[in-house]
């Protein structure tokens, strides 16, 4: 370990007012980020019907943005703490916004799909470097806890946005504008990055672990090939491109581990993982991920399929749960400090698992008696549950580690979507055939739904146990480990 000193300036340096237009930088680059992993689900059949896009590729609409984000999201991580956070941000920021404009000026389906990916790889270094940079700016507990409520609150109101906001410009504009809005978004979070945000580096060090940057990049994408191809039509858990995909993934995840152990200067280093409180952090955000990826999914076919809404009635049908997440994350900004992350991780899933399990219960038309309510207590449940698990997730992170650290919270977060995707799109075909012999009846497609929502409060439920294993951590007077941030707050400099 060296003793370079990392560049972070004390709490009470006189930056601290910019440090709130810093967070707005922070937030419009992570909304993007969310937006554009769920504004797609909206405006697929108007795209697919105009650029020609086959029933059996659409699904890459959705997909080459997920591998590349998903793969990437280590290395980029990596990249931000040794280029430099705000760099890292700024470069990502208008890289963005120029493949966005691409993908919005589409002409066949290949260009839209490249164009996605080229946003996920973008993406991969965005939302590590906002985070970290969150991290190591925010060191004074109480405005820590108000700056992760609003990171929390875009994290999970983001993906019930983009579905409101891609109905409304599929509606009102074209599904193009879905993509050039991210051209305006960037433009104002790079002036506002390029004003308010100081720079932060990990320390001296230039060294990449490029062997470890193949290994975890090459098995992440490998697992969300596996999560998504065993989600297509003909293809299942069963079949060999899945197993050879998972197979892969575990073999160079496995790889990567060994690697880090033995490199003098790894990607991840293994302390990372190896604290209780964050690996159940991590595990519990996880699952959550994949119970409200699938939910979004299939509540989106029952509201438009089953309920007859429009692609903008669905958008509105989801801000219920936008509205509770903001309002519960703002909530938290007071409690953290108070109480602690574990009991809002725990508290939170509690009612995000009873507002899942009430939409087990919808029916031909329900939509005042079941989906609003449940929406309204998921909303409330994770707002207050994203909030903590950043927060518990980087407690005790020296800042030479918070890009990485920040990078894994991303990683696993949508490693757990894509699973959730997968897993439930199975879930809901196996059900199909079970109830109704092959044949997907209005009957027995909403008994599929049910099944569906059943193990998404199965998963909130899972998440639930590994929020119970944490530690608390994150109170004004009580950190996990003499390392946490609360502890070196207001020293000007961590060492690693």
């Amino acid at each position: 370990m060296s003793d370079s000193p990392v560049t972070a300036p004390p709490p009470s340096a006189p930056e601290n007012p910019r440090k709130w237009f810093a967070l707005v930088a922070i937030t419009l680059a992570s909304l993007m980020v969310v937006l554009d992993a769920s504004i797609i689900n909206i405006v697929l059949p108007e795209a697919q019907q105009e650029l020609g896009i086959s029933d059996a590729d659409r699904v890459w609409a959705v997909t080459a943005y997920a591998i590349t984000f998903g793969g990437l999201l280590m290395l980029g991580g990596r990249i931000a703490d040794i280029v430099g956070r705000k760099k890292t941000l700024v470069i990502s920021l208008i890289g963005f916004a120029i493949v966005s404009a691409i993908g919005g000026l589409s002409s066949t389906p290949e260009m839209l799909f490249a164009a996605r990916a080229a946003q996920g790889v973008f993406a991969a270094a965005l939302a590590p470097a906002a985070l970290s940079l969150l991290n190591v700016r925010f060191t004074n507990p109480r405005e820590r806890a108000r700056a992760f409520a609003a990171y929390g609150a875009v994290q999970g109101a983001g993906g019930a946005v983009g579905l409101l906001l891609g109905g409304v410009l599929t509606e009102f504009v074209n599904w193009r504008w879905t993509l050039f809005i991210n051209v305006p978004i960037s433009l104002v979070a790079v002036i506002t990055a390029m004003w308010a945000v100081r720079e932060s580096h990990a320390g001296n060090s230039r060294r990449l672990d490029v062997l470890g940057a193949v290994l975890v990049t090459a098995g992440s994408a490998l697992l969300v090939v596996g999560f998504t191809y065993a989600a297509e039509p003909g293809a299942g858990w069963t079949s060999a491109v899945t197993i050879a995909s998972l197979i892969g993934a575990v073999v160079l995840l496995a790889a990567f581990v060994f690697v880090q152990a033995k490199v003098k200067n790894p990607m991840l280093p293994l302390r990372i993982l190896t604290n209780r409180t964050r690996a159940s952090a991590l595990s519990a955000g996880f699952l959550a991920n994949a119970a409200v990826f699938g939910m979004f999914l299939f509540l989106t076919y029952y509201l438009q399929l089953s309920l007859g809404f429009t692609p903008l009635q669905t958008g509105f049908a989801f801000l219920p749960f936008s509205i509770g997440i903001v309002a519960s994350a703002t909530l938290s900004s007071s409690l953290l400090p108070r109480i602690g992350a574990k009991p809002l991780i725990v508290g939170g899933l509690i009612l995000a698992t009873a507002g899942m399990a009430w939409l087990t219960t919808i029916g031909p038309s329900s939509w005042i008696t079941v989906v609003l309510p449940s929406q309204i207590l998921m909303g409330l449940g994770l707002g207050v549950t994203y909030v903590a698990i950043n927060n518990a997730a980087l407690n005790g992170v020296t800042d030479a580690d918070s890009g990485v650290a920040s990078a894994t919270i991303n990683t696993t977060q949508q490693l757990g979507g894509a699973l959730g995707v997968a897993l439930l799109n199975t879930v809901y075909a196996t059900a199909l055939l079970t109830e109704g012999s092959g044949t997907p009846t209005g009957a027995t497609t909403l008994a599929a739904y049910q099944t569906a929502f059943l193990v998404s409060a199965a998963l909130f439920l899972a998440a639930t146990i590994a929020g119970l294993l944490t530690r608390n951590s994150g109170k004004r007077a009580q950190s996990e480990d003499p390392t946490s941030e609360e502890a070196h707050a207001s020293t000007p400099a961590a060492t690693h």
